[in-house]
């Protein structure tokens, strides 16, 4: 996620000094590949990416830019390197691994590095969603219906109303969420549990209620008193086959050859105002109570009657040319 530059600015001035800013920029590894990319390797859009954001950020000629995407020495680079900030840009986290997204601000903070983007115990938080959910809840802010399930539990049970999503509980970059994770009926249910399960045996799964409305992105620049609220923006997926399901999954993010990732697209929301009010509302609220900083995602879908519902927290959204 690209943060406009009066923002970046206003964050990193706080070093005042005559010379130029000392300013890391943290990236992912583009060698280590990953295993939500296909193929487990980094792809063309990875490094045009990466091209792009080194375009924008040299036009800033009153900071130093240095780029770190070696994470086998990243730990030495940064005892060594002397910085005046990180832009946190390592959204797959350290060694590409999501599961330690929280690592690297840990190590930042272990090393009194100021730097972008949320804390450990903002990213640990949302990066389980039925913790998400629960919050979610305590604040009156209406969610989907769900079911915990977990197959080493031998008393989980599965829902009886369809249709249902399937989702991982840890986990993002729609990993684990493909356009077989909505099902009809029992038998679509438990195959694509057991398929999930094939790749992801280590995590437990949420069934939730299949929201068929509009989808709606609220993104949040700022902190508490001083908030910026982008434009709400809504999915398009009118030009979706009708035969696919409507959803973000997998194919959306890492399949360009996927229609998902070449049919569907952005638009400014068209809303009423008390539906705007609402998601802002829910946005503000769940940025505060989940730790969130500096910038922050939040996702909507409305329900069959037209109820708008929390579906994820994004403290440390993916940064992307379309994103």
């Amino acid at each position: 996620m690209f943060i406009p530059k009066q923002t970046f600015v206003k964050k990193i001035t706080s070093f005042s000094s005559n010379k130029k800013q000392e300013i890391l920029v943290l990236l992912n590894d583009p060698s280590l590949g990953g295993r939500i990319k296909k193929g487990g390797a980094s792809n063309f859009e990875d490094f045009e990416t990466i091209k792009q954001l080194k375009k924008a950020l040299g036009a800033l000629n009153e900071y130093n830019f240095t780029y770190i995407s070696d994470h086998k020495t990243l730990i030495s680079v940064l005892e060594s390197v002397k910085a005046d900030f990180v832009f946190n840009l390592c959204d797959e986290g350290y060694n590409n691994d999501a599961r330690m997204e929280l690592h690297v601000p840990a190590l930042l903070e272990m090393l009194g590095i100021p730097y972008s983007g949320a804390a450990p115990d903002g990213l640990a938080v949302c990066y389980n969603k039925s913790i998400v959910r629960n919050i979610a809840l305590s604040l009156n802010i209406a969610v989907p219906a769900e079911t915990y399930f977990d197959h080493n539990d031998p008393y989980a049970k599965t829902p009886t109303d369809f249709p249902v999503i399937v989702k991982p509980n840890l986990g993002d970059s729609s990993f684990g969420i493909t356009k077989d994770a909505v099902v009809h009926n029992a038998k679509e249910l438990k195959q694509y549990i057991e398929q999930v399960l094939e790749r992801m045996s280590d995590t437990s799964l949420l069934i939730q209620e299949f929201l068929p409305g509009d989808e709606y992105s609220v993104s949040i620049i700022g902190n508490r008193g001083n908030y910026t609220i982008l434009p709400i923006m809504k999915v398009n997926y009118e030009k979706l086959s009708s035969g696919l399901p409507k959803i973000l999954g997998y194919e959306s993010k890492w399949l360009p050859d996927s229609p998902y990732w070449t049919h569907i697209s952005y638009q400014q929301a068209n809303l009423d105002e008390k539906d705007s009010a609402t998601m802002i509302e829910a946005s503000i609220k769940m940025f505060e109570r989940t730790a969130c900083r500096d910038y922050a995602r939040f996702d909507f879908r409305a329900d069959a009657n037209g109820v708008i519902k929390l579906l994820e927290v994004n403290p440390n959204p993916g940064w992307c040319l379309d994103g």
